[in-house]
Order: C-alpha cells, then structure tokens, then sequence
C-alpha cells in the first residue's frame, strides 16, 4: 500500500528517495517527464492538435518544460506560456529544463498569449501551495479556464491545496495526473469536478524513502491484494470456505437478499443460508436454489463463521433480533442497509456492537448514524474516531471507498468507478465481504479483500456495460476479478 503523505512533505520525500538512490534530482524531473509522457502517447491524441503546456516557476513548471520537450521530440505541435515574470524566479531544475527546450517551441508570456489551444497542459502550481491564491495567479487560472480546450493537470490542478477542498479559483482539469502517491485532496469527492479522471505515475520510488514519514493513510493498489488471500488445498471442503448466514428481505425488498447471498457464493463461501421472513422464502428458493432459507427462531448462531445483516431487511421488529446477534454471537459480522439504520434509530445499540465487527454505509447512512459534515474530511475524521472508539471496521462506501481501521489506520481504495452507482450494489459488497469473513481472513483482510473485488468487478462488468450496469452485472463477474489477480 502507498503512503499518503501531506503535500508539504513531497519535496522532503524527492529528497529521501534522491539520497538512498544517489539520483541527481534533474534525473527523478526526467523521469516523472517521460512517465507522464507515456501515459499521454497511449491516449493517441492528434500530433496535429495544438499544445500548450502553461509553466510556473517551481518545479511543477520543471516537469512541464521537460515534458514540452519530450512530445516536440515525439512531433507534437506544442507552445510554452511562462506563468512567471522574470527567470530569476525559475527553480534550479525548471531553469535547467526551460534551457533544454528546442529553439523551434514557442514561448509566450501568460499575458500575451492569445492562443487557443486544443490541449492544455497545466504545470502552473504545485503540491507546495499555501493560503490564498495571489491575483496574478487567478488570472493565470482564470485564462486558462476560459479556454476551450481539454485541460491535463501535472501532479495537481493549479490552485487546489493537497489536504483542502477546492473554496478559491482552481483549473478545471479533464484528467489529473499525479506522480508517486495520489494527494489527499486528489481522493475527495468535493474536488472531482477540478480533479476530473485520476491517473497515478509510478515514478519509482521506493517503499524504503517513505519509511522516515509519519502517516496513518494509505491507498490501496492491485499488488497489494493477492498476498492477503487464503490458499485453499484439494483436501477443503464446504466447511473450509465458509459456513455463511445473511440476516435480510422483506416484502418487497428481497432483491437486496437475493444479491448478497448469490454475491456471498460468488466470492466462494461454501454454504450460505438466509434467515428471512417465511412469506418470502419462495422468491429466494427459486432464484437461488444454492442457498438454504430458514425463518422464524433465529437458532443456531455459533454454527455460523460469519454473519451479514441488513440487505432489504426492514426496521419493524428488528432491534431485538439484531440486539439478540449482538449478545450472542462470537464470530465476524458485516453490518449494512437496516442494520445501519437501526443503529441511527436506537443509538443505545452502538455501544452493544461486538468488537471486530464490519460496517458498510454510504454517506447517507454514515450520516444518519453520526450527524452531517462541513465536507468530506469531517466524515473520515468522525469515521475514523467510530472505528477507533468502538473496536470496528468503518467502511465509508463511494468513490475511493475508505477503509477506517480500529488502530486508526484509514486505506482509500483505487478500484471501482461510477457505473457501480447503482442499486444493489451495496448488498453485493456485503455478501462478498461476508464471504471473506466465514473463509477465516481477518476483519481488516476480509473488507480490503471485499472492497477491492467489488471495485474490480465493477470495472469488469462495466467495460461491455457502461452506465447500463446493474448489481446482478458485479455479481456475475466476481470470478473474474480471482482471474485478473491470478488468484486460484
């Protein structure tokens, strides 16, 4: 997993990484320039569409001087804007790189240039930025809002603070593309319209330059999955992945049930049962004659390895039930949909939750259950508090989907995107996530496992999909997030 690290400490981690390498920092500037410049190559832009990369004066303007060289080299039809009145202001490294550009580029001053060009490049300002935008720097960001053309923001959108929400004048940015680790501001939904589509450049540096940083967030990547799953031998059998039972439906809402159970098997529990309301019973015994159905006395418990609670499930006569899983039930338990709104009902019951337990809300019932925020980070401070104060896993759902652990530890995901927003979703997390859990893998495993599966899938099922994606979609392809993980 990446360490997330406030935006102030990236020049210190350059440092770092630049020491225990011996890279001259002009050589990690290359770097990052050349992988920017890859990822643009791939998205096969017209070489006859006009260019222009906006440079400030820090090492953000570096990388964009650099990078306007390197598509010129490549024949692309690019110009320069300096963002900056005089070059005493250049860092050492931009100057170094505004000196290697060809004699063939154009360079304008921002405030002749009079262009209008089809891609622009935005290297204005960087991660390093503080208070209040000066004014000559809202009518840089200005120009280049009012421009028409497809904007591409180097590390981060000029004017956006890395730990803030966007409140002044920042570019509108298309795609963002960021280097080493994505910044904090850079995973808030508040920030998307600025941030636009998200793209992480592996510049190499390495785990050990990080090691000197004090942080308690992460970002979850594809590698950091595989080593967490169990491996199961040719001697397992159903009792080895897991004896499940999912707590859900009612009338009119057995959809919700149906998808977490099929879910649950999906992801390979071995046995799955669904304790529901007699009435009901049929529509799941017919959709899914895997699963096993009971009703009425709620018996048995410990012959459970995990318990998934609140898909479709109602609030009339369910505080007692769910009280009673709490008493008595000792193994793991993912709690979502009603089982969340009676704890915003019946707040008694938080203090009940047995420890380890897994909570699964969208904003709107982490809100009900802990009141509303100012913005997102008022949500990940209060999520963070609840994981810590009641010994639970807080699985804050969106985009970025955060993960708050009992230790304080917060993991943002990287999978996943918006065709997932759609009914059901949600009760497919909980059944996979439940799936997990009766398979033996840790509370913490069990929801980094789950939400990055879901999100994978998502991202699978979506490619032929689109925004015509349903629930039952995910489902069907969770076998196909095992594949693309190469998990047997």
């Amino acid at each position: 997993m990446l360490k997330i690290i406030q935006g102030q400490q990236i020049k210190d981690l350059d440092h770092s990484y630049i020491s225990l390498s011996k890279m001259n920092s002009i050589d990690l500037m290359e770097r990052a320039a050349n992988t920017f410049c890859d990822w643009f190559v791939s998205k096969n832009y017209d070489k006859n569409k006009i260019i222009a990369v906006f440079c400030g004066a820090g090492n953000n303007g570096g990388d964009g001087f650099a990078i306007s060289r390197i598509l010129t080299e490549l024949g692309y039809s690019v110009s320069v804007i300096n963002c900056f009145d005089s070059d005493e202001k250049l860092s050492p490294d931009s100057s170094i790189n505004r000196d290697r550009l060809q004699k063939s580029i154009e360079i304008s001053n921002w405030k002749g240039y009079t262009g209008s060009p089809e891609i622009i490049i935005d290297a204005f300002l960087g991660v390093g930025l503080r208070g209040e935008l000066r004014p000559k720097a809202v009518q840089i960001i200005q120009k280049i809002n009012d421009n028409h053309g497809f904007v591409i923001s180097v590390d981060i959108p000029s004017g956006l603070a890395s730990e803030g929400v966007h409140e002044n004048l920042v570019v509108q940015a298309d795609y963002t593309f960021t280097f080493a680790i994505p910044k904090l501001s850079l995973l808030i939904p508040e920030n998307e319209n600025c941030v636009g589509e998200l793209i992480l450049g592996d510049i190499g540096i390495s785990e050990e330059a990080f090691e000197e940083f004090d942080s308690s967030v992460y970002y979850l990547e594809k590698s950091d999955i595989a080593p967490l799953h169990k491996v199961f031998g040719k001697f397992s059998h159903k009792g080895s992945f897991g004896k499940n039972l999912i707590l859900g439906g009612s009338q009119g809402k057995m959809g919700a049930l149906v998808l977490a159970a099929k879910s649950c098997l999906r992801t390979g529990a071995g046995l799955v049962t669904c304790h529901m309301e007699e009435s009901e019973r049929f529509i799941l015994q017919i959709y899914l004659p895997e699963a096993m159905a009971t009703w009425g006395i709620l018996a048995n418990l410990e012959s459970y390895d995990a318990i998934g609670i609140g898909p479709g499930w109602g609030l009339e006569n369910r505080k007692e039930l769910l009280q009673h899983v709490f008493d008595r039930y000792l193994g793991g338990l993912v709690l979502d949909a009603d089982a969340l709104n009676l704890l915003s009902k019946y707040p008694e019951l938080l203090k009940t939750i047995p420890k380890n337990s897994i909570l699964t809300p969208h904003i709107g019932e982490f809100e009900r259950l802990v009141g509303p925020s100012i913005n997102h980070f008022g949500r990940l401070e209060k999520a963070k508090l609840i994981a810590k104060k009641y010994n639970i896993v807080l699985i804050l759902k969106g985009a970025h989907t955060v993960i708050s652990l009992p230790d304080g530890r917060q993991i943002f995901n990287s999978s996943g995107n918006q065709y997932m927003a759609t009914g059901g979703s949600g009760d497919v997390l909980t059944g996979m996530i439940t799936a997990f859990l009766g398979m033996g893998y840790s509370p913490e495993n069990a929801a980094i496992c789950g939400v990055y599966h879901h999100g994978l899938a998502g991202e699978i099922a979506s490619k032929s999909k689109r925004r015509s994606l349903i629930a039952s979609d995910i489902v069907e392809v969770i076998p196909d997030s095992y594949l693309a993980l190469n998990i047997s």
